[in-house]
């Protein structure tokens, strides 16, 4: 069983229904409990909270403070490739789209890395097209342990593996792994990825799976909010989460609910995410899952990001680049997609400090 059979039942719930059905009262109900059901989780995405989402706030604070205390744990994206074989209607790296390509030799990855070691930053997230043939698991492994020369925690965001295949990248170094499914929606999932192997929905979904099989530590799940309705899809992310969090115990689970942002392509987003429609999802998240983290990128407006601090945000990235090479410049390519908060890593540690949190660079290290 995988959560792939959880998500063949759950969408098949009357959604727009609920929605339009539950009540202030509702969501004032759920606030008084202390353990939150999936049902719970809709009320807190209905329409009905956003007249709450003050009070929601507030308790999304008080459990973050509570599990994490006032601390943000800041990471960076490298990007050593680009390369990729899937047609993605929503992604600059698409393989229809024309640009001149890249990817990072050994000594390239190298000149990176020390590019953003010197900046003090332990946590990295390794980034690729996905494209075995340019980017093969042994090139993967190769470049994770030049990077393990820099980082105590390397994580991977690439094409989904077999659990042999992780299993290689452990032993190389990597302790996380993020894959979003993108869109939950399996009939707008396979409208969006219209070529490639990315277009087989199971086999991506099962891959979080598969990365806790092989004994990864930290496993980042999501959807890119703009494919579908967000309330639906924020509700399959967390019922995700939460499936990886009961099933394996020993790895830490995190979310990620990153919006479209302008890419090279024309395609437009079929559910348009505000500001305040990102906040309620993020804060329902906390209380429905007050144990997992919470990650936003560089992809939010710098004035969003601050005040997300207070409410349940545990993750950030800053001072980062979405291009190959793009730290050092040795190689520097076309980015993936383009950034909103440009602030560079000590005017991001500064502003958490102001809020009277603490940045930290480094939370843990294998010690082999």
């Amino acid at each position: 069983m995988s959560f792939y059979d959880e998500y063949e039942k759950l969408k098949e719930l009357p959604f727009d229904r609920y929605f339009q059905d539950y009540t202030e009262i509702d969501v004032r109900r759920v606030l008084q409990k202390q353990r939150m059901t999936p049902e719970d989780l809709l009320v807190l995405l209905s329409p009905a909270a956003e007249n709450l989402l003050e009070d929601i706030a507030q308790k999304a604070h008080e459990l973050t403070v509570q599990h994490f205390g006032r601390t943000i744990l800041l990471f960076n994206p490298i990007y050593i490739a680009d390369h990729c074989v899937n047609l993605c209607t929503y992604c600059s790296f698409s393989v229809t789209n024309q640009f001149q390509r890249s990817k990072l030799s050994m000594e390239q990855i190298e000149v990176e890395a020390k590019a953003l070691a010197d900046l003090g930053l332990k946590h990295i997230l390794v980034l690729t097209g996905e494209s075995k043939t340019h980017t093969p698991v042994s090139y993967i492994a190769d470049s994770i342990k030049v990077l393990k020369k820099y980082f105590p925690s390397v994580a991977i965001e690439i094409n989904p593996l077999e659990t042999d295949e992780y299993k290689q990248l452990v032993e190389a170094g990597v302790d996380g792994l993020t894959v979003y499914q993108e869109v939950y929606n399996e009939e707008i999932y396979k409208s969006v990825h219209v070529k490639g192997p990315k277009r087989d929905y199971r086999f991506r979904m099962d891959t979080p799976e598969r990365g806790c099989e092989a004994g990864i530590r930290q496993i980042n799940v999501g959807a890119l909010l703009g494919l579908d309705d967000w309330r639906k899809e924020a509700f399959f992310a967390a019922m995700h989460a939460r499936y990886l969090q009961k099933k394996y115990l020993d790895a830490e689970i995190s979310l990620s609910l990153p919006r479209i942002r302008p890419h090279l392509g024309d395609y437009e987003p079929k559910s348009i995410v505000e500001d305040r429609h990102l906040v309620q999802a993020i804060t329902a998240f906390r209380l429905f899952l007050p144990r997992a983290g919470i990650t936003l990128s560089t992809r939010e407006p710098q004035e969003l990001r601050d005040n997300l601090i207070y409410l349940g945000v545990t993750k950030m990235s800053a001072g980062a680049s979405t291009e190959v090479g793009g730290y050092s410049q040795c190689d520097a390519g076309t980015a993936q997609f383009e950034i909103s908060d440009e602030r560079s890593l000590a005017e991001v540690q500064q502003m958490i400090r102001d809020k009277g949190y603490q940045p930290v660079l480094k939370d843990w290290e294998l010690l082999v």
